[in-house]
Protein backbone atom coordinates (compact mmCIF):
# COMPACT_ATOMS: atom_id res chain seq x y z
CA UNK A 1 0.00 0.00 0.00
CA UNK A 2 3.43 2.26 0.87
CA UNK A 3 4.31 1.84 -2.80
CA UNK A 4 0.70 2.72 -4.02
CA UNK A 5 0.53 5.77 -2.09
CA UNK A 6 3.90 7.09 -3.27
CA UNK A 7 3.00 6.06 -6.64
CA UNK A 8 -0.16 8.23 -6.07
CA UNK A 9 1.82 11.55 -4.68
CA UNK A 10 4.41 11.06 -7.83
CA UNK A 11 1.14 10.97 -10.13
CA UNK A 12 -0.72 13.99 -8.87
CA UNK A 13 2.46 16.34 -8.86
CA UNK A 14 2.90 14.72 -12.57
CA UNK A 15 -0.46 15.74 -13.58
CA UNK A 16 -0.28 19.30 -11.28
CA UNK A 17 2.91 20.16 -13.86
CA UNK A 18 0.57 18.77 -17.03
CA UNK A 19 -1.73 21.41 -16.08
CA UNK A 20 0.52 24.10 -15.88
CA UNK A 21 2.03 23.55 -18.99
CA UNK A 22 -1.17 22.95 -20.94
CA UNK A 23 -2.74 19.94 -20.45
CA UNK A 24 -6.25 19.94 -21.83
CA UNK A 25 -7.14 16.09 -20.98
CA UNK A 26 -9.65 17.20 -18.29
CA UNK A 27 -12.31 14.42 -18.75
CA UNK A 28 -9.58 12.05 -18.72
CA UNK A 29 -7.99 13.45 -15.86
CA UNK A 30 -11.12 13.36 -14.10
CA UNK A 31 -11.38 9.41 -15.23
CA UNK A 32 -8.13 8.40 -14.34
CA UNK A 33 -8.81 10.74 -10.69
CA UNK A 34 -11.82 8.64 -9.74
CA UNK A 35 -9.72 5.38 -10.69
CA UNK A 36 -7.10 6.09 -8.27
CA UNK A 37 -9.78 7.12 -5.73
CA UNK A 38 -11.54 3.57 -5.70
CA UNK A 39 -7.61 2.34 -5.93
CA UNK A 40 -7.13 3.90 -2.89
CA UNK A 41 -9.93 3.30 -0.76
CA UNK A 42 -9.92 -0.51 -2.12
CA UNK A 43 -6.56 -1.11 -0.57
CA UNK A 44 -7.59 1.17 2.52
CA UNK A 45 -10.78 -1.37 2.99
CA UNK A 46 -8.66 -4.41 2.23
CA UNK A 47 -5.70 -3.53 4.73
CA UNK A 48 -8.21 -3.11 7.10
CA UNK A 49 -9.34 -6.43 6.53
CA UNK A 50 -6.07 -7.78 7.07
CA UNK A 51 -5.89 -5.79 10.06
CA UNK A 52 -8.88 -7.27 11.55
CA UNK A 53 -8.25 -10.72 10.89
CA UNK A 54 -4.84 -10.42 12.41
CA UNK A 55 -6.09 -9.11 15.49
CA UNK A 56 -8.58 -12.20 15.26
CA UNK A 57 -6.14 -14.83 15.09
CA UNK A 58 -4.29 -13.06 17.79
CA UNK A 59 -7.05 -13.56 20.29
CA UNK A 60 -7.56 -16.56 19.30
CA UNK A 61 -3.79 -17.20 20.15
CA UNK A 62 -4.38 -16.36 23.63
CA UNK A 63 -8.01 -17.68 24.61
CA UNK A 64 -6.01 -21.04 23.38
CA UNK A 65 -3.40 -19.47 25.96
CA UNK A 66 -6.08 -18.78 28.61
CA UNK A 67 -7.54 -22.03 28.62
CA UNK A 68 -4.31 -24.25 28.88
CA UNK A 69 -4.09 -22.44 32.18
CA UNK A 70 -7.31 -22.48 33.29
CA UNK A 71 -6.86 -26.50 32.71
CA UNK A 72 -4.02 -27.05 34.29
CA UNK A 73 -5.29 -24.85 37.52
CA UNK A 74 -8.80 -25.62 37.58
CA UNK A 75 -10.23 -22.29 37.21
CA UNK A 76 -13.83 -22.21 35.95
CA UNK A 77 -14.28 -19.60 32.91
CA UNK A 78 -16.27 -16.82 33.21
CA UNK A 79 -19.25 -16.95 30.88
CA UNK A 80 -20.14 -13.34 29.44
CA UNK A 81 -22.76 -13.18 27.46
CA UNK A 82 -20.80 -10.84 24.19
CA UNK A 83 -21.89 -12.11 21.10
CA UNK A 84 -18.94 -11.02 18.96
CA UNK A 85 -20.91 -10.79 15.89
CA UNK A 86 -22.80 -7.95 17.54
CA UNK A 87 -20.49 -5.42 18.60
CA UNK A 88 -20.82 -2.03 17.78
CA UNK A 89 -19.13 -1.64 14.31
CA UNK A 90 -17.33 2.15 13.61
CA UNK A 91 -19.72 5.02 13.55
CA UNK A 92 -18.40 6.38 10.49
CA UNK A 93 -18.91 3.07 8.73
CA UNK A 94 -22.48 2.73 9.50
CA UNK A 95 -25.82 2.25 7.28
CA UNK A 96 -27.95 5.33 7.05
CA UNK A 97 -31.30 5.27 8.69
CA UNK A 98 -33.91 5.35 5.71
CA UNK A 99 -36.89 8.64 7.12
CA UNK A 100 -39.18 5.86 7.57
CA UNK A 101 -36.67 4.14 9.90
CA UNK A 102 -36.54 7.51 11.65
CA UNK A 103 -40.06 8.28 11.33
CA UNK A 104 -40.95 5.33 13.23
CA UNK A 105 -38.00 5.59 15.95
CA UNK A 106 -40.26 8.93 16.77
CA UNK A 107 -43.27 7.55 16.86
CA UNK A 108 -41.98 4.63 19.41
CA UNK A 109 -40.74 7.60 21.87
CA UNK A 110 -43.56 9.99 21.56
CA UNK A 111 -45.79 5.98 22.20
CA UNK A 112 -43.50 5.69 25.28
CA UNK A 113 -43.59 9.39 26.26
CA UNK A 114 -47.24 8.88 25.79
CA UNK A 115 -47.51 5.35 27.88
CA UNK A 116 -45.42 6.95 30.87
CA UNK A 117 -48.05 10.40 30.53
CA UNK A 118 -51.27 7.28 30.75
CA UNK A 119 -49.34 5.78 34.26
CA UNK A 120 -48.87 8.69 35.82
CA UNK A 121 -52.35 9.88 35.62
CA UNK A 122 -53.60 6.55 36.13
CA UNK A 123 -51.69 6.34 39.28
CA UNK A 124 -52.58 9.81 40.79
CA UNK A 125 -56.00 9.05 40.14
CA UNK A 126 -55.91 6.04 41.71
CA UNK A 127 -54.98 7.89 45.31
CA UNK A 128 -57.98 10.33 45.15
CA UNK A 129 -60.07 7.53 45.07
CA UNK A 130 -58.73 6.19 48.14
CA UNK A 131 -58.22 8.85 49.54
CA UNK A 132 -61.90 9.92 49.24
CA UNK A 133 -63.04 6.14 50.01
CA UNK A 134 -60.91 6.50 52.82
CA UNK A 135 -63.09 9.79 54.71
CA UNK A 136 -66.28 8.70 53.39
CA UNK A 137 -68.08 5.85 55.63
CA UNK A 138 -70.93 4.38 54.69
CA UNK A 139 -73.24 3.22 57.32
Amino acid sequence: MAAFVAKQMVGNKLNAVKGAVGGDDDGDDKEKEEEAERERLEAIREAEERRKEKHRKMEEEREKMRQEIRDKYNIKKKEEVVDPLQEEPNPLMRKKKTPEELAREAEAEEEDEFTKLKNTIETQVNELKTQIESKCVMQ
